[in-house]
């Protein structure tokens, strides 16, 4: 058998639960889950997924202004009927 130490870790109640009951559906508790994890670092060399900031372009960003620019512009026709809208679109 493998040499074992503790670990210990401090983390929201709730969270701790919800994944005690996930990690249980799957047939394992949290600690064979967490080694489960820190293994597959190791595999990967870090993260076993991408972690990162979902931030948008600099297009995306321009785009999402534009839109709320014409979403709040009186003078821009809002349609609430796709049918109107598309007869609109045709003339």
């Amino acid at each position: 058998m493998a040499d074992t130490t503790t670990f210990s870790v401090r983390m929201d109640t709730e969270l701790k639960k919800q994944c005690e009951a996930l990690y249980g559906e799957l047939g394992m508790n949290l600690t064979t889950a967490i080694n489960v994890f820190l293994r597959q670092s190791l595999r990967a060399g870090g993260f076993p997924f991408d972690v990162r900031l979902e931030k948008p372009s600099q297009k995306t960003i321009a785009a999402m202004l534009e839109a709320e620019r014409i979403a709040k512009d009186p003078n821009v026709k809002g349609y609430t009927d796709l049918d109107e809208m598309f007869a609109e679109l045709k003339k």
